[in-house]
């Protein structure tokens, strides 16, 4: 299969489980190239990486996720990707999967297929504070889009070349999985969700704490209902019309 799929592994202070997150990307889609995002770790996420012999680009101070993945989106486009999807460094999404979004992607003809653990409710399904706020987000998000949205913070996610473009220009900055949906819609991209299975992280913590919780919530929210105050009147093509 020559599909010029790229997988885009954005990753901070990984280096202890970056190896297997690359060997489990590498024997489910072996057909995909690899781009691993080093979001200027500490550590010796991008000296590991590099062992496997994937691609790594290694950012020189830490940009935050939306950076990170807007780098691998930029990527996409300067080499002419056909599909670019995102799996987290940290081990939570299963590659096993992905077969699933690509044909997804492929058949309903939609810009950018997002896995949700919660269609068929199948594997780790967060903690239950945090599936608070992703109810209240998926909530939220059904409301202004018209739509049903189960999983808005998932991160497993495809884009084809009109998502891959628009991403390339313009990325949310900080916790981005959200709002980066109102922006696709804005612009008159359309998206799907498919079940997915996800897992538990390998090694390390969440980048949002219990503290941070609140302040996620808050910036989530007022980011989604400021976004959506920038729909475009005509649909976006190859660049901004408007």
């Amino acid at each position: 299969m020559n599909q010029k799929v790229l997988i885009i592994i954005p990753a901070y202070n990984e280096a202890e489980g970056i190896r297997r997150v690359i060997a489990d990307v590498r024997h489910h889609i072996p057909y995909a190239d690899i781009l691993v995002v080093n979001d200027g770790s500490s550590d010796l996420t991008g000296d590991e990486a590099a062992k496997e012999g994937v691609l790594v680009v290694n950012l020189s101070c830490n940009l935050g996720i939306g950076g990170a993945v807007q780098t691998g989106y930029k990527y996409a486009q300067r080499h002419g990707y056909q599909y670019a999807a995102q799996l987290d460094g940290d081990g939570q999404h299963n590659p096993r999967d992905f077969d699933r979004l690509l044909g997804e992607l492929q058949q309903s003809r939609t810009d950018m297929v997002v896995g949700s653990r919660f269609m068929e409710k199948q594997g780790f399904q967060s903690t239950f504070a945090r599936r608070i706020g992703i109810d209240l987000l998926s909530g939220l998000l059904t409301l202004l889009l018209r739509r049903k949205v189960t999983d808005p913070t998932s991160g497993y996610r495809i884009c084809g070349p009109r998502a891959i473009a628009l991403f390339a220009q313009e990325y949310p900055a900080d916790y981005p999985e959200v709002e980066a949906l109102v922006q696709l819609d804005n612009c008159g991209c359309t998206f799907s969700e498919v079940p997915v299975v996800m897992r538990q992280r390998l090694t390390g913590s969440s980048s949002i704490r219990a503290l941070g919780s609140v302040y996620y919530m808050v910036k989530v929210i007022l980011s989604v209902l400021i976004t959506r105050t920038k729909k475009k009147e005509k649909k976006w093509d190859l660049g901004y019309e408007n």
